[in-house]
């Protein structure tokens, strides 16, 4: 007999990050104070670079779309989370978690191909410091910014419609905080094979592909540095890409375990852990990593507290 689609009457049970009910006001405080950081943060970059004018670069135009795409992936996911710790109700439908899904992976491509258009970005300042204004021209960097919401908006449509073919006839309950596809898989009783492919296919597009670029542009960008006579002229260079160094270690080291190890080695501990890296730790501490090292972003955010204090007094 054939086993018959449960979706849409029964909704998924998202367990969380643990199934110890004196656990739960501990974490509803710490993600609550993760994300009000993540949302003042971000916002607070994007405000920062929207009113200075001497931040209307391209290196600060992709900042500011990186925190706007940190701000949406981690509204995406912390807030369900909290509601579930607080009102202790676990249960998401399957059109929400379809649609929670989608905005997750929406972002999560998008962020990753954004970091990579930043080491371009960098690269072509160090390594063609006469030619900068030239290539990125403000077109260029409209299309390296554009293009990834598109192509992020096709690949997230697609996982969904592969997705939906599916039959869950057994358990529902998600070892997860969120819905992600690998958790959701593993409860179809159907064959998930194209779906496990695809997610292969793209995750080699949307992060080997954006990482192995990264690496050889910082490979240049270094060999560039070095060529640098002075020891003062090299360590400014260095300070202008070590912070978004930062950001690649964690987001890529993280999403890599997840997507791109073979199965055998992950586990529903480190899939959930990697996940609280890159859609909560990674979007609340880059405003930080980005402005603690940024004389200019720094200047900006001074002055945009002080304005909103001397107008409010």
């Amino acid at each position: 007999m054939e086993p018959r689609n449960q979706t849409s009457a029964s909704p998924f049970i998202l367990l969380g990050l643990s199934e110890k009910p004196e656990q739960e006001t501990l974490l509803f405080s710490l993600f609550l104070c993760v994300y009000l950081a993540t949302v003042v943060g971000n916002l607070l970059i994007i405000l920062a670079i929207s009113v200075d004018s001497h931040l209307h670069t391209p290196m600060y135009f992709f900042l500011a779309n990186l925190s706007l795409v940190d701000f949406c992936l981690a509204t995406n996911t912390i807030p369900k989370m909290l509601v579930s710790l607080q009102t202790r109700s676990k249960a998401i439908s399957y059109p929400c978690c379809l649609t929670q899904m989608y905005f997750f992976h929406f972002f999560g491509i998008v962020d990753s191909i954004i970091i990579a258009v930043m080491a371009y970005d960098r690269f072509v300042a160090i390594c063609h410091p006469l030619h900068y204004a030239s290539i990125m021209s403000p077109r260029l960097c409209g299309l390296l910014v554009g293009a990834p919401w598109a192509f992020s908006c096709f690949i997230s449509l697609t996982h969904i419609l592969l997705m939906a073919r599916l039959v869950f006839c057994g358990s529902h309950e998600v070892p997860h905080y969120f819905c992600d596809l690998t958790p959701i898989l593993r409860l179809s009783c159907t064959d998930t094979s194209v779906n496990r492919i695809f997610i292969l296919i793209v995750a080699g597009m949307v992060i080997a592909t954006p990482f192995i670029c990264i690496l050889a542009s910082y490979a240049r960008i270094l060999a560039a540095i070095m060529k640098v006579p002075s020891a003062g002229g090299r360590k400014k260079a260095f300070s202008t890409c070590s912070s978004h160094l930062s950001v690649v270690a964690l987001f890529y080291g993280t999403t890599i375990g997840v997507y791109l190890c073979p199965s055998s080695v992950r586990t529903a501990v480190k899939e959930k852990a990697s996940a609280v890296m890159y859609t909560a730790v990674t979007p609340m501490l880059n405003p930080f990593i980005y402005s603690l090292r940024n004389r200019d972003l720094k200047g900006a955010l001074r002055k945009l507290v002080n304005r909103k204090f001397t107008s409010s007094s």
